[in-house]
């Protein structure tokens, strides 16, 4: 990583071993990529009160520290989407073999995904947590009817 004579002497440093100021973009170069490309170190606070740097990176040049932000918050809000529609709708667990069938279980997953987006609000609770709560409710719902099954006396 980094400029363009060392790039070009094949020196390579890592990303812990180079000093970076926070929300101060350099262009370097990576390793195995054959454009320069923008880096720019953000630190920030976790809830827990420990502190969390993350390194964004562009290949767009001209982007200036806080369109950085801007335009990861839009990018990772498009990655929960997609995770969210994968492991809560159970989207990447179609066993389908037809368009026909293709399309329904894909309609089926969106719909239970914009379900999700709707309870996450009245509810107060992310994706993962509502999948979670009523995972445990239908579970719960099952035990009750074997135990009832299992008291049920035939004549």
């Amino acid at each position: 990583m980094f400029g363009t004579e060392d790039r070009n002497k094949g020196k390579w440093s890592s990303l812990d071993k180079v000093s970076i100021r926070a929300e101060h973009p350099v262009e370097i170069w990576l390793k195995g990529l054959e454009i320069p490309v923008l880096l720019c170190k953000h630190v920030f606070t976790n809830k827990d009160g420990s502190r969390g740097e993350m390194y964004l990176v562009t290949n767009n040049l001209e982007l200036r520290p806080e369109e950085f932000k801007t335009l990861y918050k839009r990018r990772w809000s498009v990655e929960e989407y997609h995770k969210s529609l994968k492991q809560n709708a159970s989207l990447a667990k179609s066993p389908t073999r037809t368009v026909r069938t293709q399309s329904n279980h894909l309609f089926a997953s969106l719909l239970a995904y914009i379900k999700l987006e709707s309870l996450k609000f009245s509810q107060s609770l992310n994706h993962f947590a509502l999948k979670a709560k009523i995972y445990l409710a239908a579970n719960k719902a099952a035990w009750r009817e074997l135990d009832n099954m299992k008291n049920y006396k035939t004549a």
